[in-house]
């Protein structure tokens, strides 16, 4: 990349990261886009541009940005960690397993593996074993609060599962309607097992 093409490309994901933390998304599309265009081979436009197309509510254009951005960097943990929860929360939970495989090379204190341990026990309906691999992950992400509150969320989730199943457990029927109705958990387990 020449010095005007590389400072073209700074100033152009500066101006959209402002617009996104302005929460002006169409404008920070436009922006990323740019900034894409003539360096398609930048895989961070690609990464930032799921979660502003995510935020307008299309769940097709993240998976697309998301999965851009691993395709051109297969190294680059988040993305491949963002594709994989789009493809779990939409049901394709064997899907989402085979995309974080290769996370689970990643070093023992890094947090990733062990949200993705979470899923797969998640996926199998073993929720004492998810629990703790999120609590594992909890515990050693220190620097991405988003993260960590996105996995407290399927914490709360399948804390909320577990208690209103063992309060009817008499009847089995009420804690399988419930579990299948649950906002966090009802993709997975109605279509995304991955066994």
């Amino acid at each position: 990349m020449q010095s005007s093409e590389l400072n073209s490309f700074d100033a152009l994901m500066s101006s959209a990261m402002a617009a996104s933390q302005a929460n002006a998304g169409p404008q920070a599309i436009d922006l990323f886009q740019q900034a894409s265009a003539p360096n398609p081979g930048a895989a961070l436009p690609q990464f930032l541009l799921g979660p502003e197309f995510a935020a307008l509510g299309d769940m097709t254009q993240p998976q697309a940005a998301f999965a851009n951005a691993t395709r051109l960097a297969p190294g680059f943990p988040m993305a491949r960690y963002q594709l994989g929860l789009l493809q779990f929360s939409s049901g394709r939970a064997a899907i989402a397993l085979l995309t974080w495989q290769p996370l689970l090379d990643l070093p023992a204190a890094d947090p990733l593996p062990h949200f993705v341990n979470g899923f797969a026990a998640l996926a199998q309906d073993h929720f004492d074993e998810a629990l703790r691999h999120y609590e594992q992950g909890l515990a050693l992400n220190t620097t991405n609060d988003a993260l960590s509150g996105d996995i407290e969320k399927v914490v709360a989730g399948i804390k909320a599962l577990v208690k209103s199943s063992a309060a009817a457990a008499p009847d089995a029927g009420t804690a399988d309607d419930e579990a299948s109705n649950h906002v966090l958990l009802s993709n997975y387990h109605q279509q995304g097992r991955a066994h």
